[in-house]
């Protein structure tokens, strides 16, 4: 049952998941699929976390927060957990360009047609690239963390920051991944990007959210949503219940899945108190992923620009700096294009684009009021100025700008430090290590830069719901 606000929840569980987003959504229904009882709790007033959208203009224009690609595993991961009728509407882009000062090219994002671009316009021996992807591939089930990014990049492309910026740039976008992190992480997102395409969700994440919403109270899930979790309660180191805001009673559980923020489940939900001191200094040593900036734009009805493909990587750097990506002062933008076809259901369906930015949390959280608002503008401002060089009119066709900022992300997600992509690799093992400090306590939030992105998030998902099943059956509980 979909709980109203007022509601109190009286019942108790086997199991309350924390947070909707794809792997809280995700774990909610494989958990129930197998004849548990499980609550859903949301402290939005909408399910998806990240994978969300919303409404602007009385309703003319709907944007996507976050569906701007993904790779064809959440295709096949959605036609196994949540039904063939998700995953046929997941479809593949077209058309990826970039744009920069080394090189501007397309591509349709696949593993044969980087091999040819390397090749042919960047001037690469074909044994030396063959032999780069399948290095790549070897990594995706390495257990090596001591090789970098800048380490890969440099054995297989010595002093070619052009070949860096083709093969780097658009998984710094996805996910904040750094020249600095482990090649693994790559090699496992490289894999999955670059084989088979980039994928999206036709019809908007309004759509996706609202089938899966269904299909959850199909299987038994009950929901509560505007409900925020503020206490995980234990009784000798196991889970007994928790306590949300504007509930006076209690509710029980025998286990907990928490799709908040990994920070915010130990410190602020359960608290250090109730852990060991390795567990809290691996926890604290954890580095939070960095955040985003997105700025929305929405065309005018009557109106249409040309066709600039489904994505777009730009920037004015003259060259690939993952640091520069992350900068207050914007110089990298990916945008994302939604023509009138992306929503098929929708009546005189707008173009909208949406320009997303990576960011560093602490340069938005300094700012004065008077700086926030003006360093807000001159990133709408400068975004619109870059798309001028391909829609020169786009001025006159706008009927819509709003913008996001990791102040916005922190806002509606409640994630530390507006984390858009959780926390970096060393976060995973502090994930799967919680149920060995507090039993019933499970996680599957974003944690790692292999766990970024929605098919990993889904996949998460699955793979603690397995974890829940096994504990549930035990003789802990």
């Amino acid at each position: 049952m979909l709980y109203g606000r007022a509601d109190s929840i009286t019942e108790s569980y086997d199991v309350v998941v924390i947070g909707s987003g794809l792997g809280g959504m995700t774990a909610a229904k494989t958990i129930a699929k197998s004849g548990k009882k499980v609550l859903l709790l949301e402290a939005h007033n909408k399910l998806g976390g990240l994978a969300t959208w919303f409404f602007r203009a009385n309703k003319q224009y709907v944007f996507d927060v976050s569906l701007h690609g993904f790779p064809l595993g959440m295709k096949k991961t959605c036609r196994k957990y949540w039904g063939q009728e998700i995953a046929h509407d997941i479809v593949q882009l077209k058309s990826v360009r970039f744009a920069n000062p080394q090189f501007e090219l397309e591509t349709d994002y696949t593993k044969s047609d980087f091999k040819k671009i390397l090749i042919e316009k960047f001037q690469q021996n074909e044994q030396n690239v063959e032999q780069f992807f399948n290095f790549v591939e070897s990594l995706a089930t390495s257990n090596d963390t001591k090789l970098t990014n800048r380490e890969l990049f440099e054995k297989f492309f010595p002093g070619r920051n052009d070949i860096v910026r083709l093969l780097m740039e658009p998984i710094t976008y996805a996910n904040g991944s750094t020249l600095d992190d482990p090649a693994l992480t790559y090699g496992i997102v490289f894999s999955n990007f670059m084989g088979s395409g980039v994928y999206t969700f036709v019809g908007g994440t309004d759509q996706l959210i609202k089938k899966m919403r269904d299909l959850l109270i199909e299987n038994k899930v009950d929901i509560k949503m505007q409900s925020k979790v503020t206490q995980i309660l234990l009784q000798d180191r196991n889970v007994v219940g928790l306590k949300v805001d504007g509930q006076e009673s209690v509710i029980s559980c025998k286990a907990i899945v928490s799709n908040a923020n990994l920070y915010n489940t130990i410190f602020k939900l359960v608290g250090e108190n109730h852990f060991t001191s390795p567990f809290t200094e691996s926890a604290k040593a954890v580095r939070m992923n960095s955040s985003s900036c997105q700025v929305y734009m929405a065309i005018k009805k009557e109106m249409s620009i040309p066709h600039l493909g489904d994505l777009l990587f730009t920037s004015t750097y003259p060259s690939y700096d993952d640091k520069a990506i992350m900068d207050i002062d914007i110089t990298s933008r990916t945008f994302s294009f939604y023509y009138p076809e992306a929503r098929p259901d929708q009546v005189d369906a707008p173009t909208t684009i949406v320009a997303s930015m990576n960011a560093r949390y602490e340069d938005w959280k300094k700012l004065s009021e008077d700086e926030y608002k003006r360093a807000k503008e001159k990133m709408i401002q400068d975004s619109i100025t870059i798309l001028e060089k391909w829609i020169p009119d786009l001025r006159d066709k706008l009927d819509f700008v709003d913008a996001a900022t990791p102040l916005t992300v922190e806002h509606y997600t409640h994630h530390f430090q507006g984390a858009s992509f959780g926390t970096k690799f060393e976060g995973l093992a502090v994930s799967q290590d919680l149920p060995k400090q507090i039993n019933g306590l499970f996680h599957a939030g974003s944690v790692g830069i292999i766990m970024s992105g929605w098919l990993g998030a889904a996949n998460y998902g699955v793979i603690v719901s397995n974890e829940v099943d096994k504990f549930l059956a035990s003789e802990k509980v």
